[in-house]
């Protein structure tokens, strides 16, 4: 089993990376392969395909995903946001039915606005989101900071906890025979003015 974790930081190594980190040495005790993508600036300066593609084709056979993003003013990254879009416009139905979780770090606040936007990527496509015992978030200036906030690094290995069970539960089910749900028909409502 394999999970890919989503970077969308402008800093490699910050706070979100750390926070990353720590759910991925947890899902690794767990057995579960990690794939960590790094989604930078390209986004945002024209290179967004190249690292769209690259993630939507290791969507194809990861049975996981989690998204980190920094708070910037109550949101996610403006990085993320433009990836997160286009990947699952493009990619969305690789990652059906396959359970992800949202990870946010700021140093105050603004985690839970930032928490809400990216689990509705999840929610839109049918996709598990897994949780914790607490909002997925780390608070810190620094990855030294993160590495203090005892109760965020718990909340990870947590998630990570739980992720991994929910794809054992997953891969236990379809050894006894039991298949995703039948896509039904989609049915779209237009608002029309009177």
């Amino acid at each position: 089993m394999k999970v890919v974790l989503i970077n969308g930081s402008r800093n490699e190594k910050g706070c979100t990376f750390t926070a990353l980190c720590e759910i991925s040495q947890t899902l690794n005790a767990h057995g579960i392969d990690t794939e960590l993508f790094f989604t930078g600036l390209d986004p945002v300066n024209g290179n967004i395909d190249q690292i769209v593609d690259t993630v939507g084709e290791a969507m194809k056979e990861a049975d996981g995903l989690i998204v980190g993003s920094p708070v910037y003013y109550a949101s996610p990254s403006g990085e993320v946001l433009a990836f997160l879009d286009r990947l699952f416009m493009k990619y969305g139905r690789h990652m059906k039915h396959k359970p992800a979780a949202a990870v946010v770090s700021a140093r105050r606040a603004g985690t839970t606005a930032s928490f809400d936007v990216l689990n509705k990527y999840f929610t839109i496509n049918e996709m598990p989101v897994v949780s914790s015992r607490y909002w997925n978030m780390v608070h810190g200036y620094t990855p030294d900071d993160v590495r203090q906030d005892e109760e965020g690094l718990l909340i990870m290995r947590v998630l990570a906890d739980n992720m991994a069970w929910l794809l054992k539960c997953i891969e236990a089910g379809k050894a006894a025979g039991i298949d995703v749900p039948a896509q039904r028909e989609r049915v779209v409502t237009n608002f029309i003015k009177r």
